[in-house]
């Protein structure tokens, strides 16, 4: 009885109905199952399919490298892994460049990325002058350096150059120097100081006889030039007021407890390429608050330090709310010479260039409603102008650059800073990591100067007692 209303209910259903519903399901369950894989809910795992996996994207520059994760080769870069969550050994390798690594921890739903940047091994080392460098300034662009050459053969190209630090041409390592200003004996052009305006458009030349601009563009006939003695205080409270007004805005992009730190218990303070980053050495103890900002999914996951030391080097990172230790001050000075062990030592040491410049900001006045103005109080642009043209030409340029204080530099990409370790030059990430060391010495002065885009680092040296000192171009990618 119960097989013959089975057969006639089979014969009532049509068989089509039941292939459609059958073939709806497929397609509901394959699209549900397919979006939770794309999000990484489910993943096929050696254990089997494994709930909430995160996605790790091994990129690195240049791309190509092995990708081993926790000891074992994985793949190859650029490529996307699924991991369950939780911390992982990654290092990612290329023959011919120096190793990355770092401990990453790979959280539910989404994605770590990489960013690898692989530096060579060997770099390259090509001439960017010939005729000797023995004065120089940087422009605040770092798009130009200005330099004074005594021993050029004829006589006549003696004087001032100005380096240009661009790729606009397709050899840019062959174009030479181009000579601003000839030499000229009323012109102590040896001792002279160099300050840049804020946009590298003029350059103020100092001597004891004479105080000019200078147009890095062109050819300047310096016994023509007039003097600016009578006003040079005011076109510098100029630059000052322009140099307030940018430090002001960028400044206004972080949390008001950084700018607090910023401004009253930290010194050598720098601005990232991006302006996204906070370069500074703390002055005082202090306590970095938690949550500054809500936090961005997939954010930094290197250990961080909210507790401030003095002396200790920082770099803060706005966008993430991460506060990174990069060292001490006593890890990035310069270490005086050591003494024959038969000469007496001295009591006192002698201050060194790191005891004698620092960087303070210029905006002390953040939450006032308006900027200041040149016109309604003057003497608010004269911080960085000293008793002396000397004095004050080393804080302007110490502002613009932290070359001076011997300490960290910013690398273009704003993820990384360089600094020269005895007669190693070095680079390590802005959260501590991936210390490499890019080239070993000679330097002369510990001068190291990044190419804008990254490519190579410009060091100034001299390979035999006879020979001048010149500036040389480190290929480092």
């Amino acid at each position: 009885m119960l097989l013959a209303r089975l057969s006639q209910l089979r014969a009532k259903i049509n068989p089509k109905v039941i292939y459609t519903f059958l073939s709806a399901a497929i397609i509901i369950t394959g699209t549900y199952l397919a979006i939770q894989y794309a999000k990484g809910n489910y993943r096929l795992t050696k254990k089997g399919f494994a709930p909430e996996t995160g996605l790790l994207s091994a990129n690195s520059f240049p791309p190509g490298a092995q990708v081993l994760i926790d000891d074992k080769l994985v793949t190859a870069t650029d490529d996307t892994i699924y991991l369950e969550p939780g911390e992982y050994q990654l290092k990612i390798i290329k023959n011919g460049y120096s190793p990355w690594q770092k401990t990453v921890r790979i959280q539910e739903e989404l994605v770590t990325q990489t960013n690898a940047e692989l530096f060579r091994r060997t770099p390259s080392l090509t001439p960017l002058t010939f005729s000797g460098v023995t004065n120089l300034s940087i422009s605040p662009d770092g798009q130009k350096i200005i330099f004074y050459t005594d021993s050029a053969s004829p006589a006549s190209k003696n004087g001032l150059y100005i380096l240009e630090l661009n790729n606009n041409n397709l050899l840019p390592l062959e174009k030479e120097p181009r000579q601003i200003a000839a030499d000229d004996e009323s012109f102590n052009l040896t001792n002279a100081n160099f300050i840049w305006s804020p946009n590298s458009s003029e350059i103020m030349l100092l001597t004891d006889s004479h105080q000019v601009l200078l147009d890095p563009g062109k050819d300047n006939k310096l016994a023509e030039l007039p003097d600016i003695r009578f006003n040079r205080k005011q076109i510098l409270a100029e630059w000052e007021e322009e140099m307030y007004i940018r430090e002001r805005q960028f400044l206004a992009e972080f949390p008001n407890d950084i700018i607090k730190i910023a401004t009253t218990s930290a010194k050598n303070v720098y601005f990232s390429p991006d302006k996204k980053r906070l370069l500074y050495t703390a002055t005082a103890s202090a306590q970095i608050p938690s949550a500054l900002i809500p936090p961005l999914p997939a954010s930094n996951t290197q250990p961080e330090t909210r507790q401030l030391e003095p002396g200790g080097i920082y770099v803060y990172d706005r966008e993430e709310d991460k506060n990174f230790q990069i060292g001490t001050e006593a890890d990035y000075a310069e270490q005086p010479p050591e003494k024959p062990q038969d000469q007496p030592s001295v009591p006192v040491a002698e201050p060194t260039i790191t005891q004698l410049l620092t960087k303070q900001l210029l905006v002390k006045d953040l939450h006032r409603e308006k900027a200041l103005e040149l016109e309604a109080s003057p003497s608010a642009f004269l911080q960085l102008q000293a008793q002396t043209t000397a004095q004050t030409a080393r804080n302007f340029n110490t502002y613009h650059t932290s070359l001076l204080i011997n300490t960290l530099q910013w690398f273009p990409d704003s993820k990384h800073l360089i600094f020269v370790d005895e007669q190693t030059l070095k680079i390590i990430e802005y959260d501590g990591t991936n210390l490499t060391t890019l080239y070993a010495g000679p330097f002369v002065d510990r001068f190291v100067y990044p190419w804008p885009d990254g490519t190579k680092i410009v060091i100034l040296t001299s390979f035999s007692p006879e020979t001048p000192k010149n500036f040389y171009a480190v290929e480092i990618k």
